[in-house]
């Protein structure tokens, strides 16, 4: 039984998301989240950063609290860098099993992706979805992306409805509503908290799949199938929460966006990688 922590990251808020997944199908596990707050949004900064700070934070995790297994669980980040090729422990990102869930959901082959600027732009969700696809034997698959810059914004500010959000929304959704998609992955660990609005802009016949469960699930496959899990019943597992940026809003809005579980953020700086 491996009781050493699970590494998790994000840019800020969104990687809750996949840690809301992991606590409730782990209840056993130990959880490190860093929340990269101070250096937010990952989104719209050049892929070289991005992947300077991923790495940064991952051996954060591997060094100062012997992480047995990091959670890329940011998007942008996850396309920016490979960092299984890297790193000494093994690596579960949200790009690949959200994109076998999206194909898997299908019923017209006509697929979306929404993520941010720079995952968007590097091409990682089309080459998964392909691969998926390949992987699945469904030939028919066609796919649409749309880039969201803003909407990480929202949800940093706690701002998760309203009109603003759904005049945002209305513009940035139309090429996915004129590709006539079926079903949308969020492509980004933060957009879910704006599942209302987007399902409501997309309309009622639009699946929405969010890649926080199936990461989960890729997790505990992996945990399971190389002898890293931590399988006690009666064991609960602690959860530390650390941010780059302002504690005091970080632990206020995680707690309202995660849970209960999120009783007391910690600081964590970083030097200029």
């Amino acid at each position: 039984m491996d009781q050493r922590p699970i590494g998790m990251f994000d840019s800020g808020f969104g990687g809750l998301t996949v840690a809301r997944a992991v606590i409730d199908l782990l209840p056993a596990e130990d959880i490190v989240y860093v929340g990269d707050t101070g250096r937010y949004p990952y989104g719209s900064k050049p892929q070289a950063d991005v992947a300077a700070y991923a790495r940064q934070i991952a051996r954060f995790l591997i060094d100062e609290h012997d992480a047995k297994v990091i959670v890329v669980a940011c998007n942008t980040a996850a396309s920016a860098v490979d960092l299984a090729s890297e790193l000494p422990v093994p690596v579960v990102g949200v790009i690949e099993p959200g994109a076998r869930a999206l194909v898997s959901a299908t019923r017209s082959g006509h697929v979306g992706v929404i993520g941010t600027v720079g995952t968007v732009g590097s091409g990682s969700y089309q080459r998964a979805v392909a691969a998926a696809a390949d992987h699945l034997g469904a030939a028919d698959i066609e796919l649409a992306c749309a880039a969201c810059p803003g909407f990480v914004e929202f949800v940093e500010r706690g701002v998760v409805t309203g009109d603003e959000i759904t005049v945002l929304a209305e513009r940035l959704l139309a090429p996915v509503r004129e590709a006539k998609v079926d079903t949308l992955l969020l492509g980004c660990t933060h957009y879910p908290y704006l599942a209302r609005v987007i399902g409501e802009v997309m309309g009622s016949e639009v699946v929405l799949v969010s890649s926080a469960d199936e990461t989960a699930f890729a997790l505990r496959t992996l945990l399971d199938d190389t002898g890293l899990a931590c399988r006690s019943t009666a064991r609960t597992g602690r959860h530390t929460f650390l941010s780059s940026g302002d504690v005091d809003w970080f632990r206020a809005l995680g707690r309202r966006l995660l849970g209960p579980e999120l009783t007391e953020a910690l600081p964590v700086s970083f030097p200029d990688p």
